[in-house]
């Protein structure tokens, strides 16, 4: 399905509000229990929450859920509902009477796009969006463009609609390398002159300078926490060949890693084991890229009391 959930048990989940105000959305990706994870902040404006426990230093290796979210610093609250979604299923790091899970998040700038500065998502969209993940089953088709937390996306300084893309990769010995993106980018896309041209006139709203583009790269191979940190960098190469400018002071450009741990790599030797994670990360770098481009691809173009945001194709072409 060319989509993140190629990799096996990785699930996606998407809830999103439009009219009255709402223009924003949230998206959860969750992983099997006992996958390890990191994240690596690049992006001069990031919104985060929990990704310090993604860090190779700390106590906790895997991840239960990672929230890609819409409505800036105030919508990663949908993080609390995901969490206690999480708990009620028993996924979590074990304390006495119950679990704690680890759920990192981040969010984008997408405030008043629908017209209402305060639509923007909570706990129960967080909460549902996990839900919805989970009953989504194994290899589920991922929605794209206008969903999620790329409902209210934008590209290109605000000119052009953004959204949500997915993309996969499968290299020798079925490893498999996944990604979807969440692409608000201040950046433009960069598709080459035979590729997508903006589609209509740009918006005609005020541009505004808060923006981040979200990425989870998922793989099935067995990788440790900071095996899995230098994919998550090795994923900010895919986003910088595919926006430009990226990693500005203005985008808070965040990617997430995760490994299942299904497929084991060639560590045969020190050489063995320096290629196969070259080549993993490679691909990596080059599933972003392609999740970013199809984010843009698959959007489409809206109008709302903040101003029109056409598409950067369209749809069809």
């Amino acid at each position: 399905m060319n989509s993140i959930t190629d990799v096996p048990g990785i699930r996606v989940g998407h809830v999103q509000k439009t009219g009255a105000g709402w223009l924003s959305g949230v998206t959860v990706v969750l992983p099997p229990v006992g996958t390890v994870g990191s994240v690596d902040v690049r992006g001069g404006g990031p919104g985060t929450h929990e990704t310090d426990a993604l860090d190779p230093t700390t106590l906790v290796s895997t991840v239960d859920a990672v929230v890609l979210t819409g409505g800036s610093a105030f919508g990663l609250s949908s993080a609390t509902g995901a969490q206690v979604w999480c708990e009620e299923q028993g996924r979590g790091f074990a304390v006495p009477g119950t679990v704690v899970p680890i759920v990192p998040a981040a969010a984008i700038f997408d405030l008043g796009r629908g017209g209402d500065v305060t639509a923007r998502p909570g706990a129960d969209m967080g909460y549902q969006a996990a839900a919805a993940a989970f009953a989504s089953g194994d290899h589920a088709a991922v929605e794209r463009g206008n969903v999620g937390a790329g409902t209210g996306a934008v590209v290109a300084r605000g000119q052009f609609k953004g959204g949500i893309g997915s993309s996969s990769i499968t290299l020798d010995g079925g490893v498999i390398v996944g990604a979807i993106a969440v692409v608000n980018a201040l950046g433009a896309p960069v598709f080459g002159a035979a590729g997508p041209q903006p589609a209509g006139e740009p918006s005609t709203s005020t541009p505004q300078g808060l923006n981040t583009t979200l990425v989870v790269i998922a793989t099935n191979a067995i990788l440790d926490v900071a095996e899995c940190k230098r994919t998550a960098s090795a994923g900010h190469a895919g986003l910088a060949r595919a926006l430009d400018p990226s990693h500005t002071l203005a985008d808070g450009d965040t990617v997430f890693a995760l490994a299942t741990g299904a497929v084991a790599l060639d560590r045969s030797s020190e050489q063995a084991r320096q290629v196969s994670l070259i080549t993993l990360q490679s691909a990596a770098a080059e599933a972003v890229r392609l999740a970013i481009l199809n984010g843009v691809e698959t959007a489409e173009g809206v109008a709302t009391p903040a101003g029109e945001f056409p598409a950067f194709r369209q749809p069809g072409e």
